[in-house]
């Protein structure tokens, strides 16, 4: 049966429903109820709902939810609650964040009875609509209220109900990670924003959601006839996988093997990976799939997004250096396949900008190496692709990071693994490095280590082909190097030119030319052509090229004392290919001396080698 609308009515419709009191909203929803009652579910229409909801957020707003509250409850109105009272979500909402004493029971009240009587996918959308449109503010506290809203709702749906917990799981996800992550365990345990109770309410959400898959898994290895729900597992997958990324990835964890109560976000990994494991996934194939897929297979994207890169290296740090989960995971993979598939994680985090990541790369990478014998690794690894990344990875944390404490960490990780090669691995991994750091500070580091080898290997019955006679002089070719021949500029490759002549120096006393096991004094009238003679040039043209900028600067400074003192310096200077700022002609006078004495430092070695070349050759 369809009503017409009243004169009432048509008038609120174009003049918007007059409120000024409580009495007058109740008036107003009585009335409108009374008039509807007679109508059937499917025939209400759209001013109806507007009159509903207009009238309904008046009460609410202005206090009047306990009559609002007799109104809706009464059976006569259950088929207009059931059609309209979703719409009363966003002023219930509104009013019970603020938590008032005098009408929070009645909300409440009213909540309870719109989820037992409205349509569970029209309150779905409409509590949805409240998380997503949640001020910045309040979003822990929404959340939090309407959890148990939401997990109502989605257990009425039934069977039916996999994606809509998969997209009520998603919206939480967002909003959760608009918050804040605290960085330190005194901001974890204050939660000023909310966002660690929010993870352990999400847990409590998920939980029905789980046990169902378990049960179903159980049935099925009990050979019960339950088809388990598939689409139920991938939504609780990906809350999983989500999870790991944010908010995991960017939480400081603390790596204590008895986690605290008042360490939730910890709790909270813990909780995820026991998900994985009772929704059927198994963490080993997680982790190592990269590994065991012997090539692209249909669909290998989709593999890509249902299990991102991120969120499996997340996996790998929670379980190799929190040794979350790790009770669980089988002992009987070797360290080096380990390292060889976290490789993979590793470089994933290390190929980020953000502090967390870096420091859960680190940690990963440190602990995987730890565990692998010194001088164990194979010179074939250095085929695969990340065994080539992530030092490239590793040299951007160490020279360009501008957090100290994980550059000192990146360094002294790049030689814990430089320390896991076989001998021939660290020959080819140093050329490697010197041919594509493009750092001298960190070709510098290569050239001390190639010295270290060389050294153990001269020492008796250490002997090894790697860094002894013909395989050692390539190597040596491509240490004493000058890039850009005279022209090279030595300031910028300080590092390396100073490793490098100590590195000869240390040769030519160490190895008798007698003995010559290493090669040198075979190599060394070359060495004089196309390393000692172009160095000297070079040295010689910088140092009269700084000593004419020093002699310039001084003029200048007589000439025009005055003037240099109330204005920018006329002339400037350039070190390491970067020009200095503005300085005044006694800072650039010591810059220059500070040049010049770096040469003397260089040329003091230069001049100990070419009195043993002259000698000998």
């Amino acid at each position: 049966m369809t009503r017409a609308a009243t004169a009432w009515e048509k008038d609120v419709m174009r003049n918007g429903l007059g409120v000024d009191s409580p009495r007058m909203a109740l008036d107003q929803l009585n009335d409108m109820v009374q008039r509807c009652q007679v109508v059937q579910d499917d025939s209400f229409k759209p001013e109806d709902y507007d009159l509903f909801q207009t009238a309904g957020r008046a009460c609410i707003e202005q206090g009047d939810s306990r009559q609002l509250l007799d109104i809706i409850t009464d059976e006569k109105s259950k088929a207009i609650v059931r059609s309209m009272g979703w719409n009363l979500l966003g002023p219930l909402v509104r009013v019970l964040l603020k938590k008032e004493e005098e009408s929070l029971p009645h909300c409440l009240a009213i909540l309870t009875h719109l989820l037992e009587v409205c349509s569970a996918k029209e309150l779905l959308i409409g509590l949805l609509e409240q998380v997503e449109e949640a001020h910045p503010d309040t979003i822990s506290e929404t959340i939090c209220l309407l959890l148990q809203p939401l997990q109502t709702v989605l257990l009425k749906l039934g069977s039916k109900k996999a994606s809509s917990v998969g997209m009520a799981l998603s919206t939480l996800l967002a909003q959760v990670s608009r918050l804040p992550v605290p960085y330190t365990e005194a901001l974890e345990e204050e939660d000023a924003y909310g966002l660690c109770r929010c993870c352990t309410a999400l847990l409590g959400f998920a939980r029905p959601f789980v046990e169902e898959v378990e049960r179903d898994l159980a049935a099925v290895a009990t050979a019960t006839p339950v088809a388990p729900d598939d689409e139920l597992r991938s939504e609780l997958l990906k809350f999983c996988m989500k999870s790991l990324n944010e908010p995991l990835l960017q939480a400081q964890l603390k790596n204590d093997p008895e986690v605290p109560e008042n360490a939730p976000l910890s709790n909270f990994a813990v909780e995820i990976l026991a998900i994985l494991r009772r929704i059927g996934e198994c963490l080993p194939d997680l982790l190592f799939r990269h590994l065991l897929k012997k090539k692209e297979e249909p669909g290998f994207l989709e593999e890509d997004v249902r299990y991102p890169k991120d969120s499996l290296a997340c996996l790998a740090y929670l379980l190799f250096v929190q040794h979350i989960g790790m009770e669980t995971f089988p002992a009987i993979f070797s360290p080096v396949f380990v390292l060889q598939s976290n490789m993979e994680h590793v470089n994933i985090l290390l190929s980020r900008k953000e502090e967390s990541y870096l420091a859960k790369g680190l940690d990963l990478y440190e602990k995987s190496l730890v565990r692998v014998e010194d001088g164990s690794l194979a010179v074939e690894l250095l085929e695969l692709k990340s065994f080539f990344s992530v030092p490239q990875n590793l040299v951007k944390v160490m020279t360009l990071c501008p957090i100290q404490h994980l550059r000192a960490r990146g360094l002294a990780v790049f030689q814990l693994s430089i320390d896991k090669f076989g001998t021939e691995a660290k020959h080819k991994f140093f050329r490697c490095m010197l041919k594509t750091s493009n750092h001298a500070g960190v070709e510098g580091y290569i050239v001390k280590n190639i010295r270290n080898q060389i050294d153990y290997a001269l020492k008796p019955g250490n002997g090894n082909a790697w860094f002894l006679g013909t395989h050692l002089l390539p190597l040596l070719r491509l240490v004493l190097c000058l890039p850009q021949g005279p022209e090279t500029d030595l300031l910028q490759g300080l590092d390396r030119v100073m490793e490098s002549l100590n590195l000869l120096r240390y040769l030519l006393i160490r190895d008798k030319e007698c003995e010559n096991e290493t090669g040198i004094w075979t190599e060394l009238y070359k060495i004089e052509d196309y390393y000692l003679k172009p160095l000297r040039l070079g040295l010689n043209m910088s140092k009269a090229h700084y000593e004419a900028e020093l002699k310039s600067t001084r003029d200048n400074r007589k000439v025009k004392v005055k003037e240099l003192k109330e204005s920018a310096p006329a002339c400037s200077v350039t070190v390491g290919n970067e020009k200095l700022p503005n300085m005044t002609p006694e800072m650039q006078i010591q810059v220059l001396h500070s040049a010049l004495c770096t040469f003397d430092l260089m040329e003091s070695v230069l001049v100990r080698i070419e009195e043993i070349v002259e000698t000998k050759v």
